[in-house]
C-alpha cells in the first residue's frame, strides 16, 4: 500500500464545499444530530482542517479513495465504517472516477453527548473516537447489511421528525459502535508523506492558535511568516505545500479560519464588535469591521443581526 499522494488543487478545504456540509448555515441553529444518504452527496476529494463542532460516523458502502485520520492513511476499497473525533484533521482522496457513492453518514454535536449518558458512556468504552487505531473498520458482507439496515432506520426516523427522533438516533448511534466493536477488523495504515505532515503540522498550529479565543488575551500569531517561522520552513515553501494540497495559500488558510470565528463569536457571545476584532488579532475594531466587510460583504453588527432575526 503506498502513501497517500495528494495531487495539485484535487484536494479542496471541506469549508468551501457547501454541498458536502448540508449543515453550514445551521451550524449555529438548534439541531443536535443529523443523518445523510451519500447518494444524495457528490463525493469530492477534500481535506477536513478544521476543529468541528460535531463528531462523525461514515459508511462508506461503494467507492474508492484514500483516508487520511491524524498521521495514518488508509486505502478504502472495501464497505467500510468510521469514526471521526471533532478535533481530527481528515482528509478523502476519491479514486472512483464516476465519483459514485453509496452509504450514510451521521454528525451529532459534542452537546448531544452530555445530554445523553449512556451514549456518552459507550463512547468511553470503546473508544472509537479516541483511538484512531480503532476508528477505521472494515465490514464483512454481512456487517455490511447490518450497518446499512442501522443506517436505513436513522434515515426513516429523521425524515418521520417524530417526538421521540433524538432519542431513537442516539439509540442506533449506540448500536452502530456496538455492531462496529463486534467486528473490530482494522486495515493496515501507512504513515503520511513528509510533505503532508507539514500541511497537517500547519493546520495543527492553526487551530492551536484559534482554539478557545477570548476577548483578554488576542491571538499570537496570524501571518504567513510567522507560522512558517513557528515549523521552521521558509515561508515559500509552506506556501507552496499548501497551495500543492488544497489549492489555497497559507494567508488564505488564516484569513478563512479567523472569518469562521469571527462568524462563531459574532452568533453564540455577546461580546462587543471591540472585543470581538481583538481576540483575532485585531486593535483597532474599524480595522476588524473593514476586514469582515471585505471579505464578507456586509459588516459584523449586520451580519449578527442576520441571525437574530
Amino acid at each position: 500500500m503506498s502513501a497517500i499522494h495528494l495531487d495539485h488543487k484535487t484536494i479542496e478545504v471541506l469549508t468551501d464545499i457547501p454541498d458536502l456540509l448540508p449543515v453550514r448555515r445551521d451550524y449555529f441553529e438548534n439541531w443536535n444530530i443529523k443523518v445523510f444518504n451519500r447518494e444524495n452527496t457528490v463525493c469530492k476529494s477534500y481535506i477536513s482542517p478544521n476543529r468541528r463542532e460535531f463528531y462523525k460516523i461514515i459508511f462508506l458502502n461503494a467507492g474508492k479513495g484514500l483516508f487520511t485520520i491524524g498521521l495514518n492513511t488508509y486505502s478504502i476499497e472495501e464497505p467500510t465504517i468510521l469514526f471521526v473525533h471533532p478535533n481530527e484533521i481528515i482528509s478523502w482522496k476519491n479514486l472512483t472516477l464516476s465519483m459514485v457513492s453509496k452509504g450514510y453518514f451521521c454528525i451529532f454535536k459534542r452537546g448531544f453527548i452530555e445530554k445523553n449518558l449512556m451514549l456518552k458512556s459507550l463512547m468511553d468504552k470503546y473508544g472509537l473516537f479516541k483511538d484512531n487505531i480503532k476508528s477505521v473498520i472494515s465490514l464483512t458482507k454481512e456487517a455490511t447489511k447490518v450497518i446499512n439496515g442501522i443506517f436505513s432506520s436513522m434515515d426513516n426516523e429523521e425524515k418521520n421528525n417524530g417526538t421521540f427522533t433524538e432519542d431513537a438516533l442516539q439509540a442506533y448511534v449506540q448500536l452502530l459502535m456496538i455492531e462496529a466493536s463486534k467486528i473490530a477488523m482494522h486495515p493496515l495504515s501507512t504513515t503520511i508523506t513528509s510533505e503532508y505532515q507539514k500541511v497537517y503540522d500547519f493546520f495543527e498550529l492553526l487551530e492551536k492558535e484559534t482554539a478557545g479565543l477570548n476577548y483578554e488575551k488576542s491571538i499570537k500569531i496570524k501571518t504567513a511568516t510567522e507560522f512558517a517561522d513557528q515549523l521552521n520552513v521558509h515561508p515559500n515553501y509552506l506556501n507552496a505545500l499548501l497551495k500543492k494540497q488544497t489549492g489555497q495559500n497559507v494567508s488564505t488558510h488564516i484569513r478563512n479560519r479567523l472569518l469562521e470565528e469571527s462568524k462563531i463569536l459574532l452568533i453564540q457571545t455577546d461580546w462587543t464588535l471591540q472585543d470581538i476584532g481583538y481576540a483575532i488579532g485585531f486593535t483597532e475594531q474599524p480595522n476588524f469591521s473593514h476586514f469582515f466587510k471585505k471579505n464578507i460583504g456586509i459588516t459584523p453588527a449586520e451580519f449578527r443581526r442576520s441571525y437574530n432575526l
